[in-house]
């Protein structure tokens, strides 16, 4: 885990101030790798990187950049997890270290471009191939490790952050379709960003820059070819082999390790067999924060029940609304850009407890995703069992989960009534694309707040229809198409978290879940595996039900680290917001009518989430489009 950048001329000339630009990108992104610099610049100044290394593996000899004896030079951000069983298929490289990173290279002498589909982990790297005078570039299936360019003046910048990338750009323009994407989802359908010219490479994705061209190629998809002829047992024997064997891999580390407790179901399992399966000497941690605010906010309870059963020493902090004030400012500005919700503020504060014991952490992300777990496809189930059941087709293959049987569940939907009274007010028993959009579309609480005129004429619903009837997604479960929509969309943007809020500490979060043969057995189960009757992620409880307490099996209330932002707008938070949409630069924006933002956050539900993502839009502004020149004045230093 690290950070990478650097600069490549896509003609040829020698880029100026290559090593002073070098320089400026390290200090940028320090945070991510705060055991030591290195860096690489080419006899004829046309390429140069910078490494900021966090030191995991191999701790004397992993430096890089690295160098083969080929004429390659690899800069590298991730972990190879069968860097061991890898080693022993490359046996005739003569390597130097006991490095994941000189396995990458290893591969790439061998494999060439195809070197990242032996790749099992979170990577993203670049290799300057001196002999083909050619930069390949690649990133890891699921977009675990970040990747963004910029182009400017025949030169290609990249890095990990967004932020570092800034220096070299002369004006930012805002990207409105991003902020459209965002105003809608809290997140971003493409591979663009709120700035214009800064472009994210996304997930299992490569990049070739030959002769000044750029050639992007996808070497992965997950395709859902469901196996209905397979028993329960045999799904739940297998999904346990495999996350078995994932944890293992994830738990090689030179250095101590330990798990975010969230006291939900992944993380828990997660922790409980890596806690058993660690080959590492040193006890193994948790770390779980909360907000003693009041007891609907704090979810520890589940944590330590976890931490008792598994004989985990927990470390816990409280939360609180000054430490909002304090540091939503640091959170916006490690987040290269708002997404997702507010939990990257909790998880920011989780990270800097975990950071003073541990460099390695592991994380649930992907669970809610792969198998199941969130609460509103319990939502747009249900109206289709209704809608079913009234049409008479309940059992024509579309519906897996009849009316009956979800009733029993349905209690789980106690703290989403304002979420079902919206949903239902209108477009009941539409098309299940044009429903599942209107139950995550965010637009429609956002009405004299934003000038919607100003942002063009791109509708995002033809985005999102893209991606979620995907021709790698069947036809016959809904369940699929709604799973898979947000493990395209909603986990990249919960991954950018995981990895912002991790680093801003300079620790590595790695997350079991995303491991591919795992995704792709999933992928193979048919919904009523995952969701039969309703209950919520039931092969993965059934499958790992041995290592999770009584109370977290029997939970009905998950809200996944809920933050009383809402709660404290009113009362701590009042001056912090007023003044905050009240400046003079936060009138200036173009897009948003400021004075109807402040009437219409007071009136927001506990759990909404209209408040998070307009407060961290203008924080946002405020710390890059404001501050811009600030970054450019680095390079005059």
């Amino acid at each position: 885990m690290c950070g990478i950048a650097g600069a490549i001329s896509l003609n040829a000339n020698k880029v100026n101030r290559l090593s002073h630009y070098l320089t400026v990108m390290d200090k940028l992104q320090k945070h991510r790798g705060p055991d030591g610099s290195g860096f690489y610049i080419n006899k004829t100044e046309t390429v140069g990187f910078a490494h900021q290394r966090l030191s995991i593996i191999d701790l004397s000899l992993g430096n890089q950049p690295m160098t083969d004896a080929y004429g390659n030079t690899l800069c590298y951000n991730g972990e190879i997890y069968n860097y061991i069983e890898l080693k022993k298929e490359l046996a005739g490289y003569d390597f130097k270290t006991n490095s994941d990173t000189e396995v990458i290279l290893a591969a790439y002498k061998k494999w060439g471009k195809n070197c990242v589909s032996y790749l099992r982990g979170m990577f993203a790297f670049v290799i300057w191939d001196e002999t083909k005078n050619e930069v390949f570039i690649a990133r890891d299936r699921f977009g675990i490790k970040p990747f963004y360019y910029t182009i400017q003046n025949n030169v290609f910048y990249f890095a990990s952050e967004v932020k570092t990338l800034l220096p070299f750009i002369d004006e930012l323009h805002i990207n409105t379709t991003a902020l459209k994407d965002y105003l809608y989802f809290q997140l971003y359908l493409g591979d663009y960003t709120l700035i214009n010219d800064v472009i994210e490479l996304p997930p299992a994705h490569t990049l070739l820059i030959k002769e000044g061209h750029l050639s992007v190629e996808k070497y992965w998809e997950v395709y859902y070819n469901l196996d209905f002829g397979k028993s329960p047992k045999y799904f739940e024997e297998r999904l346990h082999e495999l996350i078995y064997e994932s944890i293992q891999l994830h738990t090689r580390s030179d250095v101590p390790i330990g798990a975010y407790l969230s006291g939900g179901t992944d993380s828990s399992i997660i922790a409980s067999v890596a806690s058993k399966t660690s080959q590492n000497k040193a006890p193994f941690l948790g770390f779980t924060g909360k907000f003693t605010y009041s007891d609907l906010y704090d979810e520890s309870e589940y944590a330590r029940k976890l931490a008792q059963k598994a004989d985990i020493g927990l470390h816990e902090v409280d939360i609180t609304s000054n430490d909002f004030i304090n540091s939503i400012e640091q959170v916006i500005y490690h987040l290269d850009y708002p997404v997702a919700g507010p939990g990257a503020f909790p998880q920011y504060h989780v990270s800097k407890l975990a950071a003073q014991h541990r460099k390695v952490i592991l994380g649930g992300q992907g669970g809610d995703e792969i198998f199941g777990g969130y609460t509103r496809y319990l939502i747009a189930y249900f109206e289709q069992c209704i809608k079913g059941a009234i049409d008479n087709t309940l059992h024509n293959g579309n519906f897996v989960v009849t009316y009956e049987s979800i009733i029993p569940n349905l209690v789980s939907l106690q703290n989403y009534k304002p979420l079902l009274k919206e949903f239902f007010k209108e477009g009941l028993f539409n098309p299940i694309d044009e429903r599942y959009f209107r139950l995550i579309n965010r637009a429609p609480d956002l009405k004299n707040e934003i000038k919607w005129e100003e942002l063009g004429e791109y509708k995002p619903f033809h985005t999102f229809s893209k991606i979620f009837n995907g021709t790698n997604v069947g036809k016959e479960s809904y369940f699929d198409k709604m799973t898979h929509f947000d493990f395209k969309t909603l986990l990249p943007a919960l991954l950018q978290v995981e990895d912002r809020m991790s680093m801003a500490h300079g620790i590595e979060s790695r997350v079991p879940f995303l491991d591919h043969p795992l995704i792709e057995f999933a992928a193979t189960m048919p919904a009523d595996i995952k969701f039969k009757d309703g209950t919520l992620k039931m092969i993965l409880t059934n499958t790992m039900r041995h290592e999770l307490p009584t109370e977290i099996l029997e939970r009905k209330n998950k809200m996944g680290f809920p933050v009383p932002l809402n709660d404290w707008l009113g009362n701590e938070l009042k001056e912090f917001v007023g003044d905050l949409f009240s400046s003079q630069q936060a009138k200036t924006r173009g897009y948003f009518n400021n004075n109807e933002i402040l009437k219409g956050l007071s009136t927001e539900n506990k759990f909404g989430r209209k408040a998070w993502g307009l407060l961290s839009l203008e924080i946002w502004y405020k710390q890059f489009y404001d501050q811009h020149y600030k970054f450019k004045q680095l390079l005059n230093n």
